[in-house]
């Protein structure tokens, strides 16, 4: 079966930019670069579609719709509590997003203040059903919790207290990727 390519659409002015973006805010939360670029390909070429999408962008954070501010705080509160990710992959996910570093910087300093690391590798080992390494190859297996705990965002010695603390000498476990 042959695929259909899907028509381009109509560039559209400053009105439905509007239109466009609130539909976009309404559905999920968003940065403002993510913002630009999904009316980057509404917007007609050139500087009137720059100038559209800055009116639209200026309009939108006029009326409290789009704050970089606000997303940077909900999003890491929303990852730190939903998903129990640790702040290093927070602060990851939020620059990828075009957050200011200042912003990221200070929403998530806020989140993670006094929050127990290493019972928040806990939450996340068990929202993932991950199990204790054990048998032939736990030392593989363990090498393989660590790796997906430092990606989650944990840092190293949050991710050696946990294994430490299933009798797991940290010494021998070695990091390598598991395709995950």
């Amino acid at each position: 079966m042959a695929f259909k390519r899907a028509k381009r659409r109509e560039p559209v002015g400053e009105a439905g930019l509007m239109e466009y973006a609130v539909r976009m805010l309404a559905s999920q939360m968003r940065s403002e670069r993510e913002l630009r670029r999904l009316m980057q390909r509404r917007a007609m070429e050139g500087d009137e579609g720059e100038r559209a999408m800055d009116a639209v962008v200026a309009r939108l954070k006029e009326l409290n719709y789009l704050s970089d501010t606000r997303f940077a705080a909900e999003y890491t509160r929303l990852r730190k509590e939903g998903e129990k990710f640790g702040r290093r992959r927070v602060q990851q996910d939020l620059a990828a997003k075009g957050v200011a570093s200042e912003t990221v910087g200070a929403a998530v300093s806020l989140a993670y203040e006094g929050v127990d690391e290493v019972k928040l590798a806990r939450e996340y080992i068990a929202r993932k059903r991950m199990k204790q390494p054990a048998g032939d190859k736990a030392k593989q297996e363990a090498a393989r919790v660590m790796g997906r705990l430092l990606r989650a965002g944990f840092s190293a010695s949050a991710v050696y207290k946990v294994l430490h603390a299933w009798g797991i000498p940290v010494e021998e476990v070695d990091v390598v990727g598991d395709g995950e």
